[in-house]
C-alpha cells in the first residue's frame, strides 16, 4: 500500500518532466523554390559562398551550408507562377523525439513519430497556426567542410509572412517558449516586423506582417519571406562581393535599417531576400529597444 501511495505520489512530477520542452538553440535552416537550380547553384555558392552538399531528407533537394550547422535547402518549384517560394523554416534541438512528445502534450498535431535520415539526422515538422510549415531538427554529428572564406558563417534570423500576430504568438511563445527581441515597421507606430529569439538561443524568427485580404505578390512575397546572415562588418562584406564579382543582377547598396544596424539586400535568383546584417545596431533603432542579447559572431 505504501509502494502504491508513493508511485501515485510521484506521477504529477513524472507527467511534469515528460511535458518539458527539451531547447530550442538555433535556426537550423531555410527551405526555399527555385524555378532554375542551376541559377540559385551559382548565387549561393558562388556568391554567398556555401558548400554544396546532398540533401538526406529530401532526395530533389540541394543543401547549400553556410556553416557545418546550417544551411539553405534549395527544392524544385512545384509551381513556378505561384507567388511563395518558402517551403518551411527549421529550428534545432538536441532532442527531437522529446520535442514531439512535447508539443503532443501540449495538444499541438505532431506526426506519428520522427523521422531518422541516413546521415544520423532527425526531423519533424508542425504547422504554425496559420499552416507555414515548421520543422524541428537534431543534427547530424556528420557535417561537410565549409569555406573558411565563405561571406557568413551564421544565420542569424529567418523571417516569413504572417496575418495574425496574437495567434502566432500563442504557439511561438506561449508553446515554444520564444522571447521578444526587437519589433519595428516603416512607420513608428505600426510594428510590422516583430522578432523573437529561440528560448535557447541568440537567433530569430521575425513575423512580416501583412494584412488580412492584402495582395501579395511574387516580388513582395521574396522580400517578405527571407533570412539573413550575420556579419561583423558590411562595409568589408560588400568589399568582398565587390571584388570577388558576386553582385550580379544586384541593385541595392549597404544601408542602415529601422533597427539601426547596417544591412545589405541581395536577391537569390526568384527572388528571395537574403538580408546580410551585421550583428549590433550603431544607434537607437525605432520603435523599441532591443530586449534581448545579440547574436555575438
Amino acid at each position: 500500500m505504501k509502494g502504491l501511495l508513493l508511485a501515485l505520489a510521484l506521477l504529477p512530477a513524472i507527467a511534469s518532466a515528460e511535458a518539458a520542452r527539451p531547447p530550442i538553440t538555433a535556426v537550423s535552416h531555410i527551405a526555399l523554390y527555385a524555378v532554375d537550380t542551376a541559377a540559385a547553384e551559382r548565387f549561393y555558392t558562388h556568391d554567398l559562398g556555401a558548400t554544396k552538399g546532398a540533401d538526406p531528407e529530401n532526395s530533389k533537394g540541394v543543401r547549400y551550408y553556410i556553416s557545418p550547422s546550417q544551411f539553405v535547402e534549395i527544392l524544385p518549384a512545384p509551381d513556378a507562377a505561384s507567388a511563395n517560394r518558402l517551403d518551411h523554416v527549421a529550428f534545432v534541438t538536441p532532442d527531437v523525439k522529446a520535442m514531439r512528445a512535447y508539443l503532443a502534450s501540449r495538444h499541438w498535431t505532431v506526426p506519428p513519430s520522427v523521422s531518422e535520415e541516413g546521415d544520423g539526422s532527425q526531423h519533424f515538422t508542425v504547422e504554425d497556426p496559420e499552416g507555414r510549415r515548421v520543422e524541428f531538427v537534431q543534427p547530424s554529428k556528420k557535417a561537410p567542410p565549409v569555406p573558411a572564406d565563405s561571406l557568413s558563417a551564421h544565420i542569424i534570423h529567418v523571417g516569413y509572412i504572417i496575418a495574425d500576430r496574437a495567434k502566432e504568438d500563442r504557439f511561438f511563445r506561449d508553446v515554444l517558449g520564444f522571447r521578444p527581441y526587437w519589433y519595428g515597421g516603416m512607420k513608428d507606430d505600426q510594428a510590422s516586423w516583430i522578432s523573437q529569439q529561440v528560448p535557447d538561443g541568440t537567433d530569430w524568427l521575425e513575423y512580416m506582417v501583412v494584412g488580412q485580404g492584402e495582395k501579395v505578390d511574387r516580388r513582395l512575397a521574396g522580400i517578405l519571406d527571407h533570412f539573413a546572415l550575420g556579419v561583423a562588418n558590411i562595409e568589408a562584406a560588400y568589399t568582398a562581393l565587390w571584388n570577388g564579382d558576386r553582385l550580379d543582377h544586384q541593385e541595392e547598396l549597404p544601408k542602415i535599417g529601422r533597427d539601426a544596424k547596417w544591412q545589405l539586400n541581395l536577391y537569390d535568383p526568384d527572388g528571395t531576400r537574403v538580408e546580410l546584417m551585421e550583428l549590433h545596431a550603431i544607434g537607437k533603432p525605432c520603435c523599441s529597444a532591443f530586449t534581448a542579447t545579440d547574436p555575438q559572431k
